[in-house]
């Protein structure tokens, strides 16, 4: 039995790896268009490797795969996150879990991760062919199987070799991006983090909370990515080109009104910026002042009047801005689109028009927000994969 696996790329090291664990006599061949293997693995995380998450947090796989959740959902029955950390300690890497539910290897070093799948592939015979692009399937009819695991093309272009066989692709946007804004005033804050923030696009549903990062190009840290990712198409059918609300604190507009009614009972004589509530950033309480109060925004908490009181509220909460465009996330390149969960069977993820051809990774319409729930997603697709090319001998 011989298997091709186009792209060499974490799906795909993976995938070769299982399916020779499986099946020891498959002649397994990996071909990478590129010189480099794993370019994107050693990239990842800083550089550090997100391999996985402990999805301790996650209630919904809906939260974390905004697309192809319910197939995940569906393919976790038989390989999970679990099922991975198992088998990365018992290849030999140690991993180790952060706060934030984010695991990566003990060592914090991708290369941890690489020279696992190169040691692993040497030891199973798994030919590696770097520098060979394959431009048609039609190339690779000697195969008994071939499993595309080229990774999320950013364009719809990179995908017409497939298209052009009557295999159905969602196009491809990008995902996971942070947001460019025009504002000198809030970029002179760079630098400043608020923990708890909530980021949301006005007149949708699309919301996420998280770290928010001020930059020296607008907004970034957790919670703007996860709203890219939600809001993905969106921002791309309107060119990057739409308002974004702010709630600094997490909390409806009645508890902060409260809190700060408090705070002129308490502190009447006081500045406005000599007290910050919520332990907002000094900086940022007083930029939020200033855009509010303008002048008035050196006066004390007794002369604060009813309307300033309200205006500063809805700042605090609803606080608007303008999307001048998207900015890269370095840490991670994923898109949003690929070939269609509905062109594929669901438990083997084998065409449904071309027997014997299989999708793993991210050319698949499955995409995660950032925390290794995408590097999950790879695992899980090619050890689907392999599985069943396996039971099918």
């Amino acid at each position: 039995m011989k298997t091709a696996i186009i792209g060499g790329g974490a799906a795909g090291f993976f995938l070769a790896i299982n399916l020779k664990e499986m099946t020891p006599s498959c002649e397994v061949t990996i071909f990478e268009k590129s010189k480099k293997v794993l370019a994107k693995v050693e990239v990842s995380g800083g550089g550090r490797c997100n391999c996985t998450n402990s999805f301790a947090a996650v209630r919904d796989l809906s939260q974390v795969y905004p697309r192809g959740h319910r197939l995940m959902k569906r393919l976790f029955k038989q390989f999970d996150y679990r099922d991975a950390y198992a088998w990365f300690e018992r290849h030999g890497v140690r991993l180790v879990t952060q706060d934030d539910q984010c695991v990566f290897p003990a060592s914090q070093d991708s290369h941890t991760i690489i020279n696992l799948f190169l040691a692993e592939a040497r030891r199973h015979g798994i030919t590696i062919q770097t520098g060979r692009k394959i431009d048609s399937l039609d190339e690779l009819s000697d195969y008994d199987h071939v499993v595309v695991t080229t990774g999320g093309s950013p364009r719809e272009e990179g995908l017409q070799w497939l298209t052009q066989k009557g295999i159905a692709v969602t196009p491809p946007v990008p995902s996971l991006f942070t947001f460019s804004i025009a504002d000198e005033a809030l970029k002179a804050l760079m630098g400043t983090v608020v923990e708890g923030a909530t980021a949301f696009i006005p007149g949708t549903t699309f919301r996420a909370t998280g770290p928010l990062l001020i930059t020296h190009w607008g907004m970034s840290g957790p919670a703007i990515l996860k709203l890219s990712s939600y809001a993905a198409r969106n921002l791309h059918d309107h060119q990057y080109q739409m308002p974004l609300a702010v709630n600094w604190l997490s909390r409806n507009e009645a508890e902060v009104q409260s809190e700060l009614q408090q705070i002129i009972i308490r502190h009447p004589q006081k500045q406005l910026t000599t007290i910050r509530p919520f332990d907002l950033p000094t900086r940022l309480w007083t930029y939020l002042l200033e855009k509010t109060l303008g002048e008035r925004a050196q006066n004390r908490w007794q002369n604060l009047n009813k309307k300033e009181l309200n205006r500063l509220v809805n700042c605090l909460c609803n606080d608007g801005y303008q999307i001048a465009g998207r900015a890269a996330f370095k840490d991670e390149f994923v898109t949003c689109g690929g070939v269609s969960l509905s062109a594929v069977t669901p438990h083997t993820l084998e065409s449904k028009d071309r027997p014997h051809l299989y999708f793993a990774g991210e050319v698949l319409d499955i995409d995660g927000i950032t925390g290794g729930f995408n590097f999950q997603a790879a695992w899980t697709t090619a050890y689907t994969v392999a599985k069943a090319i396996s039971e099918s001998e």
